[in-house]
């Protein structure tokens, strides 16, 4: 039946002069989606041709039968049928009695990626070939997000392209972003995706709590920023050309499915990239070493460097979740962040690196960075589940008595970090992150130096409890006051119905 209105993406071609992009050769007729451009560029990525080595012989592309066979070997397709695994909710019920966050982390990783063993697969695929777990039980990762709760997210929140929400289409060989400026309206967005748009939500932890939870946790597991993107593609359609990211990517199937195509890194140059890539033609890419169908609740992981695109087959839509991380946290990362710091303290010391160059030198500032993470409070212990109130006229429940015996732990293992720069040391703290990543700068506070001592003994000491009077401070009164400064910021306390504290900390 022909439309009875002009759908948002004619309109907003029609503002631009855009012509029709069609559906794709190989894909069953679909709705004609009228090319759209807006008043926002979308971001360009250079064609420039780059310089590539040949791949090492275990990482060379298939150009035979035989070479595509072995290709295809080389990747794992795990079946996890029959298994019995809990529920998310019920898990992640389960993992708030878990006191330990590195625990809490290894099960929630476990359930992920059941039932292929953690160590295996870290020994196997880890950064080296992407796996593929099919589960055939389409509700395995019920409750991690859904189209209900993404149309909610758009009816309750200021939801922004371009911030939150991209608007994306693949067609003919050309990948086109179509991003209107402001607010992403339930009315705009679903005529997007009724004209054949794919749907990209970034961050989605800054709207849904549980994936928020889920990141949180599994950030401990990386020893790494967890995020997540959650995509949305009509049937028949594809959002997005091949390419390959720098990240270590986790695709959970939420609903529906989709077709997948992965391929080897073209060279040895990009193997476990620094960045991502520009969109790739067909004809630059070669053959692919793994081609397969994702059902709700399967399970495919590829490490950074491998190229990639999905499509949607005629019967179904999709909806799927990508988990990453490792972004930017390679040995040559740190090594960045350390030998300027190195560098300066050499300066400083030697006259030799103070000497001057034969012509002239520019000088570039040197920072010191601190990785940004989220973190989820351990709030019936902490100062985030105090229950300081207002009540009767008068505040309530206000007062924290710490005493000697006071058992205190870290929220987190994660959850502070002491920093050096110079002449001061500073604390990193993670429990008042924003949701979304670089949204803010790390928050921290200066540490004195008769508290830097009792700080590492408590980043050390967890996930055990230690008593106030166990802290190396020379009298119990700087004892008692470092835990009540910690307590506001990272802090747990046991019975903390007895007791409050400011900062990472739980207290017993």
């Amino acid at each position: 039946m022909e439309r009875k209105h002009m759908s948002a993406l004619s309109i907003y071609q029609s503002l631009s002069g855009g012509t029709k992009p069609q559906v794709q050769a190989n894909a069953p007729p679909a709705k004609k989606i009228k090319k759209k451009e807006n008043g926002i560029q979308p971001n360009k990525k250079s064609n420039k041709k780059k310089r590539t080595r040949p791949l090492k012989s275990s990482m060379k592309l298939s150009s035979s039968d035989e070479e595509k066979s072995k290709a295809v070997s080389d990747c794992e397709t795990r079946n996890g049928e029959g298994f019995d695994s809990p529920a998310l909710d019920v898990l992640l019920t389960d993992l708030v009695e878990v006191n330990n966050s590195r625990e809490r982390a290894n099960r929630l990783f476990q359930w992920i990626i059941h039932p292929v063993q953690d160590k295996s697969f870290f020994r196997e695929n880890w950064e080296k070939k992407p796996i593929l777990i099919q589960r055939q039980n389409p509700d395995y990762y019920k409750g991690l997000f859904s189209t209900a709760e993404f149309d909610r997210i758009l009816r309750n929140n200021d939801v922004q392209y371009g911030v939150n929400l991209d608007v994306t289409s693949y067609t003919n060989g050309k990948r086109e972003t179509h991003n209107p400026p402001g607010r992403a309206l339930p009315y705009t967005v679903w005529d997007f995706y009724e004209s054949g748009c794919s749907l990209r939500m970034l961050n989605p932890q800054a709207f849904s709590s549980t994936v928020w939870q889920v990141l949180s946790i599994l950030q401990e597991k990386f020893g790494s920023m967890a995020g997540a993107n959650v995509y949305l593609t009509p049937a028949r359609t594809q959002g997005f050309a091949p390419h390959y990211d720098d990240i270590e990517a986790f695709i959970l199937q939420l609903e529906g499915k989709k077709h997948w195509r992965v391929y080897n890194p073209r060279s040895e140059d990009e193997v476990l990239p620094l960045v991502s890539s520009p969109n790739f033609s067909q004809d630059e890419i070669g053959q692919p070493i793994m081609d397969v169908v994702l059902e709700a609740g399967d399970l495919l992981y590829f490490p950074r460097g491998f190229i990639h695109q999905g499509d949607c087959l005629p019967d179904a839509h999709s909806m799927h979740i990508t988990v990453s991380s490792y972004q930017r946290n390679s040995w040559g990362d740190l090594l960045l962040k350390l030998m300027p710091a190195a560098l300066e303290i050499a300066m400083e010391e030697d006259i030799e690196f103070r000497k001057g160059l034969p012509n002239t030198s520019t000088q570039g500032q040197l920072r010191l960075k601190c990785i940004c993470v989220c973190f989820v409070e351990e709030n019936a212990s902490s100062v985030y589940g105090a229950p300081a109130r207002w009540g009767d006229g008068e505040a309530l429940d206000v007062t924290v008595q710490l005493k000697g015996q006071t058992q205190i732990r870290l929220l987190g293992a994660g959850a502070a970090r002491l920093c050096g720069d110079g002449d001061t040391v500073s604390l990193f703290y993670t429990s008042e992150n924003s949701r979304v990543y670089h949204k803010e700068e790390p928050k921290s506070i200066e540490m004195k130096a008769e508290h830097i001592d009792a700080m590492e003994f408590l980043i050390h000491s967890y996930p055990k409890f230690v008593s106030v009077a166990s802290l190396p401070c020379e009298t119990m009164e700087a004892k008692v006051l470092h835990a009540f400064v910690l307590y506001l910021r990272t802090l747990a306390i046991h019975d903390l119905f007895k007791l409050f504290l400011y900062i990472n900390v739980c207290i017993l």
